[in-house]
């Protein structure tokens, strides 16, 4: 008995609407996100992790209200032209150094709302066409300036609800704001937590004065030449200074035993 095939015209017509509904490289939306063309909604789905199986053209990504802590070397998939994601409102702790690796198309993060202590600027070095970085309402206490440095585009850079520690700690990134006011949104609500006494003190009303306490430990060259010189020299002049000043001490006992001897009966 034959095998039924479809005429030539029509089977092409058929493949022709199967690439048009499912075009190469899509991946299907994973159960715990909504998905639209270019968009993924995995918000306040109770999620640990980020999902892993999302299409591969997202450009939009929506995690916020999750339990996510960590973000890990693999922790995003590869999203070329993603260009907002979003992951306010988890329990963020910890983002590895090659954590956005990949993202160079990233336009808008939102980071806000999580527990984030410690940043660094390898993190964020990946992240050349970024525009906005929402860091409010997190756990920092200071914050490296390399971290706003190493994104050349950057144009909007929110800090408030932080426990800032004011400090001589905080005066390069002091200096960072001070320079960039026109990327710091909500400057106002940049407050001092710790000490005590500059609870709820505004960073930006600190001026040149407030940090003249505040020195420079940082050594020169010719503050190394010095040391080395010195130190040496200072070193040989102890050792012959203790030891004629051991020999003064010996020849008086010598002299006061001879005098003693003479006087004897």
């Amino acid at each position: 008995m034959g095998c039924w095939r479809l005429p030539g015209p029509v089977l092409g017509l058929l493949l022709l609407l199967l690439l048009l509904l499912c075009p190469p490289g899509s991946a299907a939306c994973p159960a715990a996100c909504r998905c639209s063309p270019g968009e993924a909604d995995c918000s306040e789905r109770g999620l640990l992790e980020v999902p892993w199986s999302l299409p591969v053209n997202t450009s939009t990504l929506w995690l916020a209200y999750n339990f996510i802590s960590v973000l890990g070397p693999r922790s995003l998939p590869p999203l070329p032209g993603l260009r907002l994601l979003s992951l306010a409102h988890n329990r963020l702790e910890l983002i590895h150094p090659q954590a956005l690796l990949g993202l160079g198309a990233l336009q808008e993060l939102d980071l806000s709302h999580n527990h984030l202590s410690v940043l660094t600027p390898d993190t964020f070095r990946p992240l050349t066409g970024l525009a906005t970085l929402n860091l409010a309402s997190n756990r920092l206490g200071q914050l490296e300036p390399g971290v706003p440095g190493v994104l050349p585009r950057l144009r909007a850079l929110l800090l408030q609800d932080n426990p800032w520690v004011c400090s001589c700690s905080i005066l390069p990134l002091w200096r960072w704001l001070s320079r960039y006011r026109d990327k710091v949104r909500e400057k106002s609500l940049l407050l001092c937590r710790v000490p005590e006494q500059l609870n709820k003190y505004p960073i930006m009303a600190f001026g040149d004065e407030s940090f003249r306490q505040c020195q420079d430990t940082s050594l020169s060259p010719q503050h190394y030449i010095a040391f080395f010189t010195i130190g040496p020299f200072s070193f040989l002049a102890s050792i012959f200074f203790c030891t004629f000043l051991g020999s003064l001490v010996v020849f008086y006992h010598s002299l006061r035993r001879e005098s003693h001897y003479w006087r004897s009966p």
